[in-house]
């Protein structure tokens, strides 16, 4: 299939010009704050209107010459406002196409398409291609020139057919969407967010004024500032839950002979292709509150994509799921991978390390507050305490389980970890033995898979040498098959 140069939809140009301007809206805000202070008001106006009108024809113009066509088994892109580019995408190397509908698409019925290839984007931050704005008739056309150039015109027949039949093998209903977003934790990041942003403007508010008016509150109102902070707290722990069920609302994952595809968005509507032979490793999370109450998050990684896109390295495939219904989730569709572990834990005097590893950093401090800083200085034995009993749920939570050809790893930081991998996708395996471990009969592995453009993976800290051989031995059994 083959179709003339086209243009990106008008919108394109907006979009284009927002990009400009907020790479220059830092400098317009300098100019505003510093035209006040130094009398240079008129200057610093015309300056940050020039500046916007730049970005403005620069938009147009990097649109009027972007063109994007598919001609002899090839994507072909020409763009550049000044120095005319030419990039080529042979349709063979494409992976995935993902579909994003933006607050500014949606309404003109218009899809941002990002085209990932296999090894492209390593040193670049952005994919191998990204058509801002085309209609979902163009996006439709385009991945079927795709899906014939690479021969995958039966995966696409596959998605068509699952969609027509509404039978996604996994979707959140609104309940299960609610819970994500009131367990994920994201209040802190919001909070921090913040923060960030104002401190990033110390020289021009006052903040020593503020907070000296803000102690000549706390002494006269401790019961007020009590309920604001509470307050503030409440209003952030509610704008990430609203954050999150906006970005994961209408979620579904659906499978084709080749592929998972994702879909996922109230806003911002967006699919998220995941090829099954990118698929390196899977990962099943816990944090605290979901470990509580059961659920966890299923994530796999993925070799390939652009470097540092969290879209095309470790893919959030399942955000909240019990953990008994992993595997009658996913148990027919990733077909080579078992979700029902039972580990092998470490040994039992492996314990005194975990503990030795927290309490060094911790029961010094402790000792020396509650020598010095008497009487409330005895309450910082509860640090010492709370680092033994969480080095001992990670003494507990420490395993692992050859089964078939599958290496799984069971971990805990804060969370529980679980990490799937498949012999015929782990790179590497590290055993490494300190002198203690070596006396007491102990060794660290960690066994690596590729991840986007890097490397990730798991391991277990203080297992037995005689496992830590045995997990070797069976990674190195399927090298000496191949040779």
């Amino acid at each position: 299939m083959m179709f003339e140069p086209k243009r990106l939809h008008p919108v394109a140009a907006v979009i284009n010009t927002i990009r400009q301007i907020k790479g220059i809206i830092v400098p317009f805000a300098a100019f505003l704050f510093l035209g006040t202070r130094a009398g240079w008001d008129v200057f610093y106006y015309v300056a940050a209107g020039v500046g916007i009108l730049i970005a403005f024809v620069t938009g147009i113009l990097s649109w009027l010459r972007f063109t994007y066509s598919v001609e002899g088994n090839e994507l072909r892109l020409e763009y550049g406002v000044l120095i005319r580019k030419k990039r080529y995408i042979p349709l063979e190397r494409i992976q995935s196409v993902d579909r994003t509908e933006g607050i500014l698409q949606r309404p003109f019925g218009l899809v941002q398409i990002k085209i990932e290839t296999a090894g492209g984007g390593a040193a670049t931050e952005d994919p191998e291609a990204v058509l801002s704005a085309i209609t979902k008739r163009d996006a439709s056309l385009l991945e079927e020139a795709i899906a014939a150039g690479n021969g995958k015109q039966a995966r696409d027949q596959a998605v068509n057919e699952l969609r027509r039949n509404n039978r996604p093998i996994y979707s959140m209903p609104i309940s299960r969407l609610f819970l994500m977003a009131t367990t994920s934790g994201g209040a802190g990041v919001v909070i921090s967010a913040v923060l960030a942003f104002i401190f990033q403007f110390e020289e021009i508010i006052p903040y020593k004024k503020v907070f000296k008016g803000f102690e000549n509150l706390v002494s006269n109102g401790v019961v007020f500032i009590s309920i604001l902070i509470f307050i503030t707290l409440l209003a952030a722990w509610l704008l990430a839950i609203a954050g999150m069920m906006v970005k994961y609302g209408n979620y579904t994952v659906e499978k084709t002979e080749e592929e998972l595809v994702i879909s996922r968005g109230l806003l911002e509507k967006r699919r998220i292709t995941i090829p099954l032979k990118r698929i390196q490793a899977v990962q099943i999370s816990q944090n605290p509150v979901r470990e509580l109450l059961g659920y966890a998050a299923v994530h796999v990684d993925s070799a390939g994509g652009a470097a540092l896109d969290k879209d095309s390295a470790r893919i959030m495939l399942l955000p909240l799921v019990k953990l008994e219904e992993i595997e009658a989730v996913l148990g027919g569709h990733l077909r080579n991978y078992h979700f029902n572990a039972h580990f092998t834990p470490v040994p039992r005097r492996s314990l005194w390390r975990y503990m030795f590893r927290s309490l060094i950093f911790t029961l010094p401090p402790a000792a020396f507050t509650a020598w010095f800083f008497q009487p409330w200085g005895n309450l910082a034995v509860l640090v010492p305490a709370a680092a033994a009993l969480w080095a001992y749920a990670r003494f507990k939570a420490a395993g692992w389980e050859i089964k078939r050809e599958q290496l799984s790893f069971r971990k805990r930081m804060l969370g529980k970890t679980i990490i799937l991998m498949q012999k015929n996708k782990i790179q590497s395996i590290d055993i490494r033995e300190s002198y203690f471990q070596r006396k007491k009969q102990l060794a660290r592995i960690d066994a690596y898979i590729k991840s986007g453009t890097g490397i990730s993976g798991g391991g277990v800290q203080d297992a037995e040498s005689a496992d830590a051989i045995a997990i070797y031995n069976w990674l190195s059994s399927s090298a000496k098959e191949c040779s």
